[in-house]
């Protein structure tokens, strides 16, 4: 039989790996008599582990949520994944007081690690690059998410101010479906009752009204998917696939390395010495046009035939600007 206290990290480690565990089967995968078993689940309640006697033929036992966060117990890959995950935490814009909160956790989490382990972790350095842009992303209080979060989980409607609305206004009220991060910001899609329809809301723009208002029945999102949704919307689909609303195909006079490089959502084909075939989509026919032409090489168009046109669009807008510019 393995020393007492080895015996009680093993019963501690198999009542975190699922809800409800027989007493018998406790005892088979430790190798000890039942009696054991209610002995030790009696020094982890000692411990401050809430365990719960679960009702049955054989009886069982729940680790349950208690009122204090009590020592946890974490496998190897589980260490290092949550390791992995704070240093994402702590290094991403836009989440506020929880990017300090990450840190402090990791410097918790590191310091009670194995030394076997804290090697490992202390060679993975984790550093968040956002895309340069204009005006950074907001940050967003972490005691916010929690709310949204929570009106989300308990289907409340919520009420609040929006951007620069003033409070003299009557609140938005919607009901809040799914709480999405996206290009560094915070985003609560929710269904507008004032407007009838489906709006995303930026977090860091929103200022809650309290209380929340009723419970409800939450609606089907379009499309039935988050992601889908989310990328449409974003995208300006209307269709809800999650595609750009214009796609098309061109070949251009530039070998598929080069364009590549420059590519982040499309599709490069070789097609001969110094030629390759793009697959791009965008917004507007206009908009494709011109993302094509910034490859600054040699272009012919496959189709469709609305992005010939943009492009014959683009050639006269361009010439008069070229005209005005002397």
């Amino acid at each position: 039989m393995p020393k007492t206290s080895a015996r009680l990290l093993a019963l501690l480690s198999l009542l975190q790996s699922r809800r409800d565990w027989p007493g018998t089967l406790l005892a088979e995968r430790l190798e000890i008599s039942l009696r054991t078993v209610r002995r030790d689940v009696d020094r982890l309640r000692e411990l401050g582990y809430p365990i719960a006697a679960v009702k049955g033929p054989d009886g069982g036992y729940r680790l349950r949520a208690g009122t204090e966060l009590p020592p946890l117990m974490f496998d190897d890959d589980q260490a290092v994944a949550l390791a992995v995950a704070l240093q994402l935490a702590a290094t991403t814009a836009g989440t506020g007081g929880l990017a300090e909160d990450a840190a402090r956790a990791l410097a918790t989490v590191r310091q009670v690690l194995p030394s076997r382990l804290r090697h490992r972790i202390d060679t993975v350095r984790v550093t968040a690059v956002e895309r340069p842009t204009a005006r950074p992303a907001a940050t967003v209080d972490g005691d916010l998410l929690v709310a949204l979060s929570s009106a989300v989980h308990a289907r409340e409607t919520l009420r609040f101010d929006y951007g620069s609305e003033t409070t003299d206004r009557p609140p938005r009220r919607v009901e809040p479906h799914h709480l999405v991060t996206w290009d560094g910001r915070w985003y609560l899609i929710a269904y507008d009752l004032d407007r009838n329809d489906w709006r995303t809301f930026r977090a860091d723009r929103m200022l809650l009204r309290t209380p929340n208002g009723p419970r409800f029945t939450p609606r089907e999102l379009p499309g039935g998917e988050v992601a889908a949704y989310v990328t449409s919307t974003f995208r300006g689909s209307a269709d809800m696939t999650g595609d750009w609303p214009c796609r098309g195909t061109v070949i251009l006079g530039a070998p598929a390395a080069t364009i590549a490089t420059y590519t982040r959502d499309g599709i490069v084909e070789e097609a001969g010495p110094d030629r390759c075939r793009l697959t791009l989509g965008s917004w507007s026919w206009a908009g494709l046009a011109a993302a094509v032409a910034r490859y600054d090489a040699e272009i012919e168009v496959v189709g469709p035939r609305d992005l010939a046109k943009a492009f014959a669009e683009l050639a006269g807008r361009f010439g008069r600007a070229a005209a005005g510019a002397g």
